[in-house]
This record gives C-alpha cells, sequence and structure tokens, in this order.
C-alpha cells in the first residue's frame, strides 16, 4: 500500500516510475508481470468530440459608461449570453459561451475557444439598447477565462448506426449517417480513457488535478447524465494556459460540435487499483446504439476499434488525380487538407472522413468494423483521436517527471 504523498516525494526525489497508459499495456500484452513496486503513477487521457464544453469569460468592449448593460453579444459570429455579472456601465461583459453555439455550419464554440488559446484576434460584437459597439481583442485582452465541462470522458461511449434506409443528419456523421447497417460511427479512447482505468473512483473524484485541454484544472465532480454504467466528469480550467493542440472544432452534419481532451494521472497505491489500470481494448465494452432515440442494439468491445487498425491517417500522394473538387478537403471535418494535399497535422484527428470519401486512395487508414447479427458494418468516422491522447498522456508524464505538475489526493468521491 501507498499514498500519494510517498509519490510524490519519490517524485520529488526523481525515483518515481511514470509510465503512460499506453506504455503500460504494451507491458501487459507482452506478458510482463507488473507489480505495484514496478509503477507509481500512470497517465490516462482521452480527445474527442464533448459537446458539454462552455467557456466562462469577462470580455472589455468599449469605455466605461458607453452602454448601461449587454442585450446580446458576438464573437466571431458566435453567439454568447451575457451574465451572470451585469457590470452596469463598465464596459465590459462577463459571458458564458457553448461550445457547440456557432455562427454558421462551419465555425463554432470550439473553433473560437482555439483561435483564442492560439492568440489569435477575434471580433467583438455587442448590441445594448439599439446600439452596437464593436471591439477586438485577443485572449491576452481578457482578464478571466475559463473552459467548465458540463460532462466529458464517458467511461464508454456509443458506436451509432442507422438501421432504416434513410440517411440521417446527425452530429455523430460528416456527410450524414446512411444504412441500413452500412456504416458505423465511433467514439471514445478505449483501454487508455480516465475512467476507464479507475473502475473504483478510488482516484478519480472531486478536486483531482488533470490536465483540460493540456492546462493544468480540476475535477468538479460528475457530469450530466452521468450514471454507474456510464460514468463522466465536470472539469474546469484557465484557457489561458491550454494548448490549441488539444482542442478545437469539427464540422458535423448536424453543425459544429466543440473538440475537448482530459488528461488524468492515477496513482498506483495496491493492488486493487493497478488491476483496474491493466485492461485491454478488447476487454473494454462499446455499447452499439440506433442514432434514432440512442436505443441499445448490441454490445461489442474497443479492440474493434484500436486493435490491428491504423491510429494516424497516412497520405500517399502520388495517387492523387488532382480533381478540381476533391471530396476529402471538401468533407474534411477540421479543414486539415491544404490545396496541395498535404494534412495539417496540428488540425487532423485522424477521423478517417478522408479515406472514406478519396476514391484514388490518397488518404489510407485501416478503420476497423463492428460485427453485428446483421453482418459485418465498417467504421466510417472516429470522433476520438487515440494518437492524440496519447500524445496528451505523454505530456502529462513529462510534466510529472519536471515537477511542474502534482499530482493530488480527491477531496471526495464522485
Amino acid at each position: 500500500m501507498k499514498t500519494i504523498e510517498e509519490i510524490n516525494e519519490k517524485i520529488a526525489r526523481k525515483e518515481a516510475i511514470i509510465l503512460t497508459a499506453a506504455e503500460l499495456k504494451s507491458m501487459v500484452r507482452d506478458g510482463q508481470n507488473v507489480t505495484v513496486d514496478d509503477v507509481d503513477v500512470v497517465t490516462t487521457g482521452t480527445f474527442g468530440v464533448m459537446s458539454g464544453t462552455m467557456a466562462v469569460m469577462m470580455v472589455p468592449v468599449a469605455g466605461k459608461c458607453s452602454f448601461e448593460r449587454a442585450d446580446s453579444i458576438w464573437l466571431n459570429g458566435v453567439p454568447a449570453q451575457p451574465g451572470p455579472c451585469p457590470n452596469e456601465r463598465l464596459g465590459v461583459v462577463d459571458l458564458v459561451i457553448n461550445g457547440t453555439a456557432h455562427a454558421d455550419d462551419r465555425y463554432g464554440g470550439g473553433h473560437l475557444f482555439r483561435d483564442l488559446v492560439k492568440g489569435k484576434e477575434i471580433d467583438v460584437l455587442v448590441e445594448a439598447h439599439g446600439r452596437r459597439y464593436e471591439n477586438r481583442v485577443t485572449l491576452d485582452d481578457i482578464e478571466y477565462a475559463r473552459i467548465i465541462t458540463t460532462r466529458l470522458a464517458f467511461k464508454n461511449y456509443h458506436a451509432l448506426i442507422n438501421p432504416t434506409s434513410s440517411t440521417i443528419s446527425t452530429i455523430f456523421s460528416v456527410t450524414g449517417l446512411t444504412g441500413p447497417f452500412t456504416e458505423t460511427t465511433v467514439s471514445g479512447c478505449g483501454e487508455i480513457n480516465p475512467l476507464q482505468n479507475d473502475p473504483s473512483h478510488r482516484t478519480i473524484g472531486v478536486g483531482t488535478r488533470v490536465l483540460l485541454n493540456g492546462a493544468p484544472g480540476y475535477i468538479m465532480g460528475k457530469g450530466t447524465r452521468s450514471s454507474p454504467d456510464k460514468p463522466n466528469v465536470s472539469a474546469f480550467a484557465d484557457m489561458k494556459d491550454m494548448d490549441p493542440t488539444m482542442m478545437g472544432g469539427m464540422k458535423t452534419a448536424h453543425g459544429p460540435e466543440c473538440l475537448t481532451s482530459l488528461a488524468v494521472p492515477i496513482p498506483v497505491l495496491d493492488e486493487e487499483i493497478l488491476s483496474g489500470l491493466k485492461i485491454l481494448d478488447h476487454n473494454v465494452p462499446l455499447p452499439v446504439s440506433d442514432v434514432n432515440g440512442r436505443t441499445a442494439h448490441t454490445k461489442v468491445n474497443y479492440g474493434h476499434i484500436w486493435e490491428g487498425t491504423d491510429k494516424v491517417i497516412r497520405v500517399e500522394k502520388d495517387r492523387c488525380m488532382h480533381h478540381p473538387d476533391c471530396a476529402a478537403m471538401r468533407t474534411c471535418p477540421t479543414e486539415a487538407i491544404s490545396n496541395n494535399f498535404d494534412i495539417n497535422r496540428d488540425l487532423c484527428i485522424n477521423c478517417g472522413t478522408c479515406t472514406i470519401q478519396c476514391s484514388e486512395g490518397v488518404f489510407r487508414a485501416r478503420l476497423g468494423a463492428i460485427e453485428l447479427a446483421e453482418g459485418t458494418v465498417p467504421i466510417s468516422l472516429r470522433q476520438s483521436d487515440r494518437a492524440r491522447a496519447e500524445k496528451l498522456c505523454t505530456l502529462l508524464k513529462n510534466q510529472i517527471l519536471k515537477q511542474t505538475f502534482v499530482p493530488t489526493k480527491m477531496m471526495e468521491p464522485l
């Protein structure tokens, strides 16, 4: 039995053994007998579409006494909710802006959050008492800016299928989910997901220190729609410390969605915790649901998604026929494909859309398939990026080793 305090002392003495979840799973697959003495902390993570993401900030608009209070406000065309503080006659606006709010079908709150963190200048428009006020700001001009999640990092997500012959417009597809049983879209990072590695919630609870979009933050508690079978968490962190490559937005057939990431260190205190950390993808259940009402259809496992498949999209440019209307470029949900058909790896989330859209096979990856009673259903979209989540785990590992991030003991359980 170890304590977090003892582990942190080992970290301070540079004696602690820190592993990423991927490193530990590789040891388990190789048949190594990993014990509590062999590891002190395992870093876990997930990256993908997280609808329950919002920002709270105070934005400067105009000089004092220029307007009494804001009636409406937009940032780069994305609508926000003024309040809760009125800031009467101060020329600033407290606001809440949802990651799923959008200016149009290509740009939403997730894109805005990333642009702010990248240091880009943002257009601010306020309507107050029938008049308009405009400003341009960067994150440096904004005194207070936090990301707060109402829910993220579900222990188990869904694979979504369409059993009907109609194409359904949904946030779980880029071009519309076809059927019957012709494709499936999936979410979740499987065996490296934080809650998957702490099934008894021994270390993840209120007050657990985490990386939210790459920034140090804290777990606030359970998130909305959390249940014993499908727990999730809510968290917060300062936007000014975030990493733009660990967040963003993506287009879907039903409007822009928000990309959010979470990394959590799990101290290995005893054999029970280590046992939970040894779970592998093929042992992680993946519910398959009808996109109509999310009704349960069957269950498979995350081995279908992440075992024997490609986590990163490959590019073979010599196959390109240079079509004037490149379907892969047009449909890429993060607009990561450039005019010369290169992939911007900072934007690409390895979703696989380009591999389906490109008839010439320029963009290639094995995405896997799920086996249903109705037959083999190929995966056409991954809304979670396992490769980026593994990078996040490495980022957290390095911060712990450098002692710029110190694991904390939770204040109370979820």
